[in-house]
């Protein structure tokens, strides 16, 4: 996980007239509107589909200025906790991280979930999760795939200390598998399949498809910038469901594919598998998603079974307080 200091800034002057206060938030305001909102995305499929919008200009025509900055995974999240941009595409338990570590997020906008994209990899022979006893798995601790794990094995009366988890990072997975130590791995596409391609026989016995809702995938931004700009915000979310149903279309997702795969610079009938691991959710679909309820169908849910897992493994200390994580209010019509 990534480690941020936060530096707290303090101001020479303790007092402000009511009139310099209103002057200041004048200017502020105004600097507001004419700087573009700043968005860090990176390499996955719900996230990847913004790239439409952006080809497209979809972002001018909702008369709203959006700057969307492409980021390897944490290195977005880094550069959010920094300051350097006003959204970040993650997780929604990495979203609760990136808010422990003192950089405060709202979640506003569910973009996908993992639907089969995240994956336990093993080796021929074995065919299902009862397999594994005693066996050791590479995966990265802490992370959605030892998540993902623990839930399948809850599923059928096991619990952890039944398999040795050997910490691995993600992509370095298909190597640990092929090295013949480890019966089986945990990862996310591209490197689980890159695993199976490695590995004659490999395949997957448990997948994200089996526990819908496990992983969200959002777009979550600062308290300051929700505040300052709603309004944008909100023409933000529109222009996502216009992407959703651009992508959905028979008609236009061989055009949709091509501008996603062009953007991770891969040919796009190798893309269209990666895309078909990931539910996109147009806004009326994450509407239902952002009920307050237990369990995997809720954001809520969900986010509150990722804060209990990131707290049990040490990734932070104290559990976050998922009603302030999340705001649907930019979904109300």
């Amino acid at each position: 996980m990534q480690t941020t200091s936060f530096i707290k800034r303090f101001s020479a002057r303790t007092v402000l007239t009511a009139t310099a206060f209103t002057a200041s938030l004048l200017f502020t305001n105004l600097s507001n509107a004419a700087t573009p909102l700043k968005v860090g995305y990176s390499d996955w499929p719900g996230w990847v589909a913004w790239q439409v919008a952006i080809d497209k200009g979809w972002f001018k025509e909702a008369g709203v200025d959006v700057q969307f900055e492409w980021f390897d995974y944490v290195a977005s999240m880094d550069a959010f906790a920094a300051g350097k941009i006003d959204g970040v595409t993650v997780t929604n338990g990495d979203a609760l991280v990136t808010g422990s570590g003192g950089a405060k997020n709202v979640m506003i906008l569910l973009t996908d979930y993992s639907n089969g994209n995240d994956m336990i990899v093993a080796k021929q022979g074995i065919k299902s999760l009862k397999d594994l006893k005693g066996k050791k798995i590479g995966l990265e601790t802490g992370f959605v795939e030892h998540l993902l794990l623990l839930n399948g094995l809850e599923k059928i009366g096991m619990k952890e200390s039944d398999v040795t988890i050997v910490n691995t990072k993600t992509n370095e997975t298909p190597q640990a598998l092929a090295s013949g130590d480890l019966s089986a791995i945990g990862a996310w596409q591209p490197n689980s399949g890159e695993a199976m391609s490695r590995v004659p026989g490999a395949k997957p016995i448990y997948t994200s498809a089996d526990e819908p809702g496990l992983i969200y995938d959002v777009l979550t931004v600062s308290p300051t910038s929700l505040s300052s700009r709603k309004a944008d915000w909100k023409k933000v979310i529109k222009v996502w469901d216009k992407v959703v149903m651009y992508i959905n279309d028979p008609k236009t997702q061989p055009d949709a594919v091509k501008i996603m795969a062009a953007r991770v610079g891969i040919k796009p009938e190798a893309y269209l598998p990666l895309l078909k691991g990931t539910k996109l959710l147009s806004l009326e679909e994450g509407k239902k998603v952002f009920v307050k309820a237990p369990g995997f169908k809720s954001l809520y849910g969900s986010s509150k079974i990722s804060d209990d897992f990131n707290v049990k493994y040490g990734v932070y200390k104290k559990p976050m307080d998922i009603q302030k994580a999340i705001d649907p209010s930019l979904l109300a019509k």
